[in-house]
């Protein structure tokens, strides 16, 4: 198996582990936390903030970035054009739908309620803080959701469709 081979496997199967991640969040966890209590649902998504910074994850997040590019650049080597176009696609989408949704939308709503205190809280302040976190991050994680689905399927394509 050529190299340029073993990267374009590598990277269909870390776009999809992003996108079955996102997926499977927003299908099952989302609906979840919406019926919990203000104090119960802040207090569970602070835990699965934490629990979600983990090898395994920023092994498929960040490596999905890094071997993203390298495998359009060896498909642009390769002068597999189609394959190229599809690739630049993908890594697009990711970069911008998928990372960059992530650090400039997703991680600051996380940082807010990782900063709240929860010992002094009021259930006021409580049903504040959900105000102003749940649905924009929800809004956030479909827009990631569907770009890492759409970065994925591209990828896919892109074996399939090598002329």
């Amino acid at each position: 198996m050529a190299f340029y081979q073993l990267v374009q496997i590598v990277v269909v199967l870390l776009t999809g582990l992003v996108a079955g991640l996102f997926y499977s969040y927003a299908c099952s966890v989302t609906g979840a936390l919406g019926k919990l209590p203000d104090r119960e649902y802040v207090m569970t998504f602070q835990s699965i903030n934490t629990a979600i910074l983990n090898a395994w994850f920023f092994v498929s997040f960040m490596g999905s970035l890094m071997v993203l590019p390298l495998a359009t650049w060896l498909s642009y080597r390769a002068a597999v054009h189609f394959s190229f176009w599809l690739l630049l696609s993908a890594t697009a989408v990711y970069i911008v739908g998928v990372f960059g949704v992530t650090i400039l939308g997703n991680v600051p709503l996380n940082n807010m309620l990782e900063r709240f205190n929860m010992d002094t809280a009021t259930p006021q302040e409580l049903s504040s803080l959900r105000e102003r976190f749940e649905r924009p991050w929800n809004q956030l994680n479909l827009i990631r959701t569907i770009a890492a689905i759409l970065s994925f399927l591209l990828t896919i394509l892109s074996l399939k469709l090598k002329t």
